[in-house]
């Protein structure tokens, strides 16, 4: 190893980093902790945190052990191929991708180039996420392609770029929260899930503006105890008519910053007659919420706004808000009501969205989506496709159309009309997509599912061949964190013998397949060509360079030029619309798709846990954090279990109308009465993505995750995986 500076301080070195040691950043969430790794007494690296903007020198209990996901006991070192009776056997490197591609070139040949689909993940770096859109569209020549960021940010994105024109999901640097006088948080517990990002507000909840919207009193809705601010429990589904009643109030007692308006935006008249039909009254009956708590929020985030004199106001959107049927349309209300109060485009003040996998922002801009190509062109566009194509060497028209969204791909997986080949990178789908017995269901049916990952996880049990990749502190790279700022990943070790990148699989793939187009092995020529085939987009990242980077410079994009020094605050002088106003967008509430009735009276809703990620499939092998959350559990509220006659130690199945979960019930009246919540995280009979919902936003494809109807009752003893065969569950 070698001596690595600070990249992210303002100083081009750093005295206090020991020569053995690498700066980079935390392997986890879209805030990209700035830590650094370095050798123990043992000679094995541990992780500990850096002076950072976003993390402030913290970092959460899965950063702190984070360095031991380089040494799990089931590490993917060498390709395995299922054979005939069903097992593993580990095969060479060019035993795999030759049958790899064979089996690729028949099924193609006899069913086209759509036969194979490729799936990929947010927590890809750019460099990859950019190569897994180029090697699908140009090598593969499919137009199925999409990844599971589609489950995490699309209704925040779609939302954001029929407003501003644009999607950056926060505009500003965290950091700038620390200085208002009120912030909106809706659908997102950044306590358990972000810890380092609640430091940023500490000066809001000093003067008491903090408003957290959650049907759960969750660790974030408590940082609003002792008159730090207002926590709103709400009615599961309906965050969009909350946001109605909340410009209703602010349009009908004039507290609107109507010169803002005038000035920067359109659409208002239309805006007004919408909301004018949720009176706080009627929302109080939807929501739950009464009346004087919907106008006293209200008038706490006008007074908080520059027009009125406040010292700024936020609003700010999370997966609890996003993940449903309406997700746009409410991420559109959220946007609206900062539109009135005048918020976007000022310094102290705005709308944002929390991103949340590691390179959520960065790795939809590079051409992982459906629709998307980089620099976060749209595909269908004849100038984008033509400046892609250049870049690539190819003809623009050889280049696919538009693909589907990810829970339309799944599902059409396997079948007669869809694809018969898929691809995974980055991404566990057994355990996260919704609906995930349908969706497992339909992995089974495929005649070739080839996963690349660095542990067995659940969807690489299921699949022909499993490939070893690297993981992230044995590779060079770039992460676009939430705020939208490229961040450099710094390679510590030498990854296992027997090993690739992500970037090599292509490669090789690419080579078998007769590639008409070069795929670079080395991140900083696949990064360069980024910049040339983002140049020009809305997500421009041109003038941003590894040297940049490596200097220590701040960049966030749009950064068109080398000379440029990035963006970290958009939308000062204008939207990114060509009338250069930003668009109010009337919106009717339309969902929860799967509402609570006789036959499935209770409300599910599904998040995260302080100690885990995702799929669970990195920090269920990571043996503190195993220990600190083990196992799925049920949150009930008191009331509810007195009339299910738990005690708080049984097991509980928890019933959708398409299928059951067991496990510990766990009571608590932090939670509302008609609600019960499970984590995300877990397999096996835990696996709460066996209930959620796959129907999805009309606009973004994003699934309805975070509510549905269900029936809770006592499980039959010994239902529930515990701790001590949790190693069962996990292989």
């Amino acid at each position: 190893m070698t001596p690595t500076a600070a990249p992210e301080s303002t100083a081009a070195t750093d005295s206090t980093a020991a020569p053995d040691s690498t700066d980079t950043h935390c392997p986890y969430c879209a805030l990209q902790c700035a830590m650094r790794l370095a050798p123990e007494a043992g000679g094995d690296l541990a992780a500990s945190p850096r002076e950072f903007p976003t993390n402030g020198g913290g970092m959460c209990q899965k950063g702190w052990t984070s360095a031991e996901l380089l040494r799990v006991s089931d590490r993917l070192t060498a390709p395995l191929r299922r054979e005939e009776d069903g097992t593993f056997r580990e095969v060479s490197w060019d035993d795999a991708l030759d049958e790899i591609a064979d089996r690729v070139r028949a099924l193609q040949a006899a069913h086209g180039h759509d036969t194979v689909a490729v799936f990929g993940g947010g927590g890809l770096t750019n460099e990859k996420a950019y190569a897994l859109g180029k090697f699908a569209r140009t090598v593969l020549r499919t137009r199925f392609i999409d990844y599971n960021g589609r489950f995490c940010m699309s209704s925040a994105a779609a939302a954001g770029n029929r407003a501003f024109g644009i999607d950056r999901g926060m505009p500003f640097p965290l950091t700038d929260l620390a200085g208002a006088d009120a912030v909106l948080l809706l659908g997102s517990n950044l306590a358990d899930t972000m810890p380092p990002a609640v430091q940023h507000l500490g000066g809001v909840r000093e003067r008491g503006g903090l408003v957290v919207v959650d049907p759960r009193r969750s660790a974030t809705a408590r940082l609003c105890d002792d008159g730090a601010g207002e926590h709103l429990p709400l009615v599961p589904g309906t965050d969009l008519v909350l946001l109605l009643g909340l410009t209703h109030v602010v349009l009908a007692e004039g507290l609107a910053d109507e010169a803002f308006l005038a000035e920067r935006t359109r659409g208002l008249d239309d805006v007004r007659r919408s909301v004018a039909a949720w009176w706080p009254e009627r929302v109080a009956s939807v929501t739950g919420i009464d009346e004087g708590r919907l106008r006293r929020v209200a008038r706490r985030l006008a007074a908080a706004s520059p027009s009125r004199g406040g010292a700024g106001a936020y609003v700010l959107t999370g997966r609890g808000a996003e993940q449903h049927v309406d997700g746009t349309d409410t991420v559109t209300a959220a946007i609206n009501l900062a539109l009135c109060l005048g918020l976007p485009g000022r310094v102290g003040s705005g709308y944002g969205c929390i991103t949340g996998q590691g390179n959520g922002q960065g790795g939809r801009e590079h051409g992982q989506k459906s629709d998307q190509l980089p620099g976060y062109r749209m595909i269908d566009d004849p100038a984008a496709r033509e400046h892609v194509a250049s870049v690539w060497g190819v003809a623009p028209d050889s280049l696919p159309g538009k693909g589907v969204p990810a829970v339309d791909l799944l599902m059409r997986l396997g079948t007669e009309e869809g694809p018969r080949a898929l691809l995974v990178h980055g991404s566990n789908l057994v355990v996260s997509a919704p609906d995930a017995a349908a969706v497992t269901a339909r992995l089974d049916a495929l005649d070739l599912l080839v996963v690349s990952d660095f542990v067995p996880s659940e969807t690489a049990v299921l699949a022909d061949f499993v490939l070893p990749t690297t993981q992230w502190a044995e590779e060079e790279g770039t992460m676009t964190s939430l705020e939208g700022r490229v961040l450099r990943r710094r390679a510590a070790l030498t990854p296992p013998r027997g090993v690739r990148s992500e970037l090599e699989i292509l490669a090789g793939l690419g080579e078998r397949l007769g590639s008409p187009v070069a795929l670079p092995t080395k991140p900083r020529e696949v990064f360069e060509e980024l910049r040339r085939a983002s140049a020009g987009g809305r997500a421009d990242y041109a003038g941003i360079s590894y040297d940049r980077l490596d200097t220590g410079e701040a960049l966030y994009w749009p950064c068109p030029a080398e000379d440029h020094p990035g963006t970290p605050r958009l939308f000062a002088d204008g939207f990114a619309h060509a009338d250069g106003r930003a668009h109010l967008v009337a919106v009717t509430p339309s969902g929860p798709d799967d509402g609570v009735r006789d036959d499935a009276p209770i409300y599910l809703v599904t998040g995260r846990l302080l100690a885990h990620y995702q799929s669970g499939a990195q920090t269920r092998r990571v043996r503190r954090l195993r220990d600190a959350a083990p196992a799925a559990y049920v949150e009930l509220h008191p009331h509810l279990a007195a009339r299910l006659g738990l005690e708080g130690t049984e097991d509980v199945r928890v019933t959708s109308s398409r299928g059951s979960m067991v496990a510990q019930a766990r009571i608590s009246a932090d939670i509302r009465p008609d609600t019960v919540f499970a984590p995300f995280h877990f397999a096996g009979l835990g696996r709460v993505n066996t209930l959620t919902n796959a129907a999805t936003d009309p606009i973004s494809g994003m699934p309805e995750f975070k509510v549905c109807a269900v029936t809770v009752e006592r499980a039959d003893a010994g239902a529930s995986p515990r701790t001590e065969d949790l190693e069962e569950v996990v292989r």
